[in-house]
């Protein structure tokens, strides 16, 4: 994977030295990999703007860039979260916030509602969580110890847009 994003390219390569999960249902794939999506979001203006990236948990959501504007450093674009039986929604104003939301080590739940992350206080952590968050102090980051307020900040700032941008492509298909 070689993205212009140089941080997610740092990622791969920690991702690919390690034999276990950084991040609890997290698994990188190729970089802008469309296959990702289902075969009805065909249409070139909605792959224009979304960059898929990982696997968000272990029943095959999908971690995508939203390519919210014009943004030329796609690490201050809002990430997003499609859910593998439905709902979609904005769970990180930016690539830094998605970083400390993994850096909690909790699977995302999504459904049409929502998308939150939660674990157990006596939940073991994945097998390279540790290595992870020594990579993110590394890099002045610290994991997000309140997630749903990641969430609710990114949802406050890109929300209502991301609606507003994807409702015409799932009406399109007779998805909404």
């Amino acid at each position: 994977m070689c993205s212009p994003i140089p941080v997610l390219n740092e990622l791969k390569d920690l991702y690919d030295s390690t034999r276990d999960y950084l991040a609890d249902g997290f698994e990188l794939h190729d970089y802008d990999d469309k296959s990702r999506f289902p075969q009805e979001l065909d249409d070139p203006e909605f792959l224009s703007r979304v960059v898929p990236f990982a696997q968000a948990n272990g029943s095959g959501s999908t971690y995508a860039i939203w390519r919210a504007d014009d943004e030329t450093d796609l690490a201050r674009s809002p990430v997003v979260v499609f859910g593998d039986e439905g709902g979609e929604h904005v769970v990180a104003r930016d690539f830094t916030d998605f970083l400390r939301l993994l850096g909690f080590d909790a699977e995302i739940m999504v459904d049409h509602d929502s998308a939150y992350y939660y674990r157990e206080e006596d939940d073991d952590h994945s097998g390279s969580h540790e290595l992870f968050v020594e990579w993110l102090r590394e890099r002045g980051l610290t994991p997000a110890e309140d997630p749903d307020g990641v969430v609710a900040a990114a949802q406050e700032a890109h929300g209502e847009r991301f609606r507003a941008w994807i409702t015409p492509f799932y009406e399109k298909i007779g998805w909404a």
